[in-house]
This record gives C-alpha cells, sequence and structure tokens, in this order.
C-alpha cells in the first residue's frame, strides 16, 4: 500500500499473483463440475438399477439346475435367512430371486426344518417348489421345548414332521419297548427329553420316542440322578416329578431352586402342595395363570390341592436345569412363592400365609391393569 492512501498500479508480481487467484477460481468450478457429475451418474446408475429390477425382476438364474448339494433349513428362519443359505451355496444367483418367489407363494412361509436336497443354479422358483416338496427334505429338525406334556410333545412332533400323531400314541401305549429307566415303572410322562432331534428318512414313530428316551437317560448319568435324588431323599422317580413341577412353576433361572425348595419343605411339613400347575394339568387348561374353585375340586391324584405329597408322576417334560434344581434345592424356610408378574417371571417367596397372601394381592393388582394374565 502507498503511503499517499491511493492504491498503486500493480506490478508484475503482483500481477502474477492474481492470476493464480483466478486460475485457483476455475480449478474449483472444475472440481465442483466434476463431483455434481460423479453424483448424477451414481443416481442415474441406481435409478437404472432400481428400473431393471422392478422391471426384469432380480438377478436370477433360469431352470431347475444341475449337480446336487445339502442345504440345511433351521427352526425359525425367515425366506431371507434361507434366501442366504441358498446364495452361499449356490443354489440361486440372488437373495431377491428366493424372497420374490417365496413372497408370491401362498405356502411361500411353510418351509419346515431340514435338510434338503436341491441343485446348484435354480431359479429361485425352482428352489422354492423343491423346499416346498416334502420328497426333498432328507432330514427334519424337531425342537421340543421344556414342560410340554406328552400329548403336547405327540403333536409338536407331528407338526413338524412326518410322522403321525397316532402312530406316535400307539408306541406310547406299548412303554416298555422304548427302554424307560427302571425307575419310571412304565411312565413315559417325564421321560420323554426336551432338545432339539434330527429325524433321518425312514425314521419311525419308535424310533423318534427311543431316541428322546435315550437323550433323558444321558442327562440323568451326566447328572447322577440316582445317587443324588438318594442323597436329597428321594426316589429318582419322585426327583423327576419335582422337576416337572419346577419346570412349569418357575420361569427364571435364579428361582428354579427357590421353587424346589418351597416344594420340598412343604412335602416335608406334610402341607398340601396346592401347585395351580397340577390343576392346570389335570383340566387341560395350560398357560392359564388362575385356576377356579371348580377346577381345584377336580378329584384326581394329580390334584395338590386335594391330595398332600406329590403327585404320581411328572406333569410335563423338564429340562436339564430344572431336573438339577431338583437334586440341588436351595435352602431357606421358605413355604410359599408366587410369580408377581407373568410377563417378567417376577417370583416372591414368602414364610408365612398373611405375607403370601400379601403377594397374591400384588398379582391380581397387576393382572387387573395387563392382558399378561
Amino acid at each position: 500500500m502507498s503511503d499517499t492512501g491511493l492504491d498503486l498500479a500493480a506490478g508484475p508480481a503482483d500481477r502474477a499473483r492474481g492470476h493464480s487467484r483466478r486460475g485457483f477460481g476455475c480449478l474449483a468450478v472444475l472440481l465442483a463440475l466434476a463431483v455434481v457429475g460423479i453424483g448424477l451418474f451414481v443416481v442415474v446408475t441406481r435409478g437404472v438399477d432400481y428400473l431393471d429390477s422392478r422391471l426384469n425382476g432380480p438377478d436370477d438364474y433360469a431352470g431347475e439346475g444341475r449337480g446336487s448339494v445339502r442345504v440345511t433349513v433351521k427352526p425359525g428362519q425367515t425366506a431371507t435367512d434361507i434366501a442366504t443359505t441358498l446364495v452361499a451355496k449356490n443354489v440361486v444367483k440372488s437373495v431377491g430371486a428366493f424372497t420374490q418367489a417365496a413372497g408370491a407363494d401362498p405356502d411361500g412361509d411353510t418351509i419346515q426344518p431340514g435338510v434338503y436336497t436341491l441343485q446348484r443354479e435354480m431359479s429361485g422358483e425352482s428352489a422354492l417348489a423343491l423346499l416346498l416338496d416334502d420328497s426333498s427334505r432328507l432330514e427334519v429338525q424337531v425342537a421340543l421345548p421344556e414342560g410340554l406334556t406328552t400329548d403336547e410333545i405327540v403333536t409338536s412332533i407331528a407338526g413338524q414332521s412326518d410322522l403321525r400323531a397316532a402312530d406316535l400314541r400307539a408306541v406310547l401305549r406299548r412303554p416298555e419297548s422304548l427302554g424307560l429307566p427302571a425307575y419310571a415303572d412304565g411312565q413315559v410322562d417325564g421321560y420323554l427329553f426336551p432338545a432339539s432331534y434330527t429325524i433321518g428318512p425312514g425314521t419311525s414313530a419308535r424310533d423318534m420316542l427311543t431316541m428322546m428316551v435315550e437323550r433323558f437317560q444321558q442327562a440323568a448319568s451326566d447328572l447322577d440322578l440316582v445317587a443324588r435324588a438318594e442323597q436329597q431323599g428321594v426316589s429318582p422317580h419322585d426327583a423327576v416329578t419335582v422337576a416337572s413341577l419346577i419346570e412349569a412353576e418357575a420361569s427364571r433361572p435364579q428361582d428354579l431352586a427357590r421353587v424346589a425348595a418351597v416344594i420340598y419343605n412343604r412335602d416335608d411339613a406334610g402341607i398340601a402342595l396346592q401347585l395351580d400347575s397340577t390343576v392346570h394339568y389335570i383340566a387341560g387348561t395350560s398357560g392359564q395363570v388362575f385356576t377356579t374353585e371348580e377346577e381345584r375340586a377336580i378329584d384326581s391324584p394329580y390334584n395338590t390341592y386335594l391330595y398332600p405329597g406329590l403327585p404320581p408322576g411328572a406333569i410335563g417334560a423338564p429340562g436339564e436345569a430344572a431336573l438339577e434344581a431338583a437334586l440341588e434345592p436351595a435352602s431357606g424356610p421358605e413355604l410359599y412363592f408366587v410369580t408377581v408378574n407373568p410377563s417378567t417371571g417376577r417370583t416372591l417367596f414368602a414364610r408365612t400365609l398373611s405375607q403370601h397372601n400379601a403377594n397374591v394381592a400384588r398379582l391380581r393388582a397387576f393382572c387387573r391393569s395387563s392382558d399378561a394374565c
């Protein structure tokens, strides 16, 4: 800047700097245009791809494929889950090819768990057709949760496999053929172990039920059930019965041993167990929270309101955790328990009847404002 207060004519160096700034401005414009151009290219390309997929459908192979490949469908998998497996095995070309076919078929959501024989490079429709064809299924996965009654087990097996309920019941009428432990005394209830089973081609109803008894025998061996039941002062059969009661009454792992303690404490004191689960068992009302006066009056040796002591057998299939609780109950003087929140399984324990009645009042208050009851 001049000391006269006026701008002087720019010298050569100043003109060069001005030219450099103008060059930088042009470069910035060019870069901005390039970015815009790339953005437009991406948008147009994706738009073309989208329109292509909408007009022409997802990438797909044509025909029924070639070769042979085994595919496992697991319990609870969605069409997208199955499609992901099919793409990984090169059965279908894209996830969309299969999910689109499944979505368009009324039976597309009825694929059963199991092991299937498919071909490589099949169309989505062809792959779906084979997965819906029972003849393609080499092995079936049957999942049986804890706590089911024997009738519920039969229904569940028949619903997840090709085995017929009538055939399963026919086998159950001859329990001596299943390899039950001697202490079961011919009773099947409680000895069909809850687990996931794989049923292969040619598996019969007897094979299936025998597998379940063998799985119980394995769990009993792992837990040393016979020796530990003796240490607890009960027969192995009674331990299984107690485990079934625990399974029916408690839903949280931390409550299993405490429920076991209440059952043993009441039995030792000669107090009727008064477990609603046994009434639900004889009334066929499992899943309900409360019992009625009429139901509690049903004359049955399983009715623990009318008859003191343990029922004559299990009311459901206990899992390993419930069996462990029956063999290793908590220590404590509690004589009562009630689940005060059926949604979370929260259970309160009490030593006296007055404490228990207060806890029952909490349950009823909860049920007045909740659909969980």
